[in-house]
């Protein structure tokens, strides 16, 4: 999506400044939510909006193009393995993750 609104064909990753970038899952539904990916469970916080440096990055247009696909912040429930290609799956139900607490 935002490579589109750069009229580019693609971005590579680490353009983006995010430490995971995943794609066909809108993350702010995750707020709050603890998820799994790989074998590591995460809990969302909140908002990541884009930087100043998105216009470095990317080029003109970049901070813009990245406003409202920044994804969300998170911390780390419990420590796992991510691979290139793990999905993200919210943990619904308490039983499926360990407590936060």
């Amino acid at each position: 999506m935002v490579a589109t609104l750069l009229g580019r064909e693609s971005l590579a990753p680490n353009e983006l400044r995010r430490n995971l970038v995943v794609s066909g899952i809108n993350l702010a539904a995750l707020k709050y939510q603890q998820f799994r990916i790989g074998t590591a469970i995460l809990k969302g916080l909140g908002s990541c909006p884009p930087c100043s440096r998105m216009d470095e990055n990317l080029g003109p247009g970049g901070y813009a193009a990245m406003l409202g696909h920044g994804g969300i912040t998170a911390i780390v429930i419990a420590e796992g393995i991510i691979q290139l290609g793990d999905s993200v799956q919210a943990l619904l139900n308490p039983e499926d993750s360990p407590s936060d607490s």
